[in-house]
């Protein structure tokens, strides 16, 4: 991860289209558990600057793992019962000890995705559940991607194989942001012809009308992946389990 991103992701992560209408998103997954809400467990892998605690937190005890430092020294206010430095590749936890692992926009980073997806599945409880969001589509590789030092982009069905291969089995699987696919589409080929005109346009650093707008369209998909998962989308999704 470049060293510039905790701090803008600090800044941004409460108002920001983006983030607000992922957070709308892991809500409506969560509430399809049957959590015991007094003593679930749930891990933020790769939590950043903690904008997942504040969903986490309302389903029982939520614990932050990040490697850096630096990210939990930024947001101390954020509700994390305990809040360890660790990479999500060998996670400082024993066995069985999660009823959900949350990895939000993580496995991307990762050398090797399926070994932390492993580390996911030995971490997460017997009947636990996995939560992942990882970027879709190669063909929407952008500044973003290199800035937040991104392996790779996921299918549907590369996501799939990456799960089953760390021996989780996928349950609920699709995509969101399917609204503003075609639009983020063509500003990511429009930055490939003028990138240093356009590659920093999606790093607004301020509220604005447009952020407004964006989360409006983005949030219209809710109640649609509330019924059943999107087919095409800027990100993919996950519910995997531990039997």
């Amino acid at each position: 991860m470049d060293e510039r991103f905790h701090p803008f992701q600090k800044k941004v992560e409460d108002w920001h289209w983006w983030y607000r209408t992922r957070r709308d998103i892991l809500d409506g997954l969560l509430a399809r558990l049957p959590l015991d809400r007094s003593h679930a467990r749930l891990l933020d892998v790769g939590c950043g600057t903690g904008g997942g605690s504040l969903v986490l937190s309302r389903y029982g005890q939520a614990f932050g793992l990040d490697m850096a430092h630096a990210s939990f020294a930024a947001a101390p206010e954020r509700p994390y019962a305990h809040r360890v430095v660790g990479s999500a590749e060998v996670i400082p936890f024993a066995d069985d000890t999660f009823d959900v692992v949350a990895a939000l926009d993580v496995l991307e980073h990762l050398d090797d995705d399926v070994g932390g997806a492993r580390e996911i599945r030995r971490v997460l409880r017997p009947g636990g559940v996995a939560v992942i969001f990882v970027p879709a589509f190669q063909i929407l590789w952008g500044y973003n991607d290199d800035f937040s030092h991104h392996r790779r982009r996921y299918t549907g069905p590369t996501l799939r194989r990456t799960l089953e291969a760390a021996g989780l089995e996928v349950d609920r699987l699709g995509y969101f942001n399917m609204l503003l696919f075609l639009p983020l589409l063509a500003a990511r080929l429009a930055e490939r012809i003028a990138p240093e005109r356009l590659h920093r346009m999606e790093y607004t650093e301020s509220p604005s009308p447009m952020n407004e707008v964006l989360a409006r369209l983005f949030q219209l998909e809710l109640p649609l992946l509330r019924r059943r998962p999107l087919p095409i989308g800027s990100s993919a999704f996950c519910l995997a389990w531990k039997r």
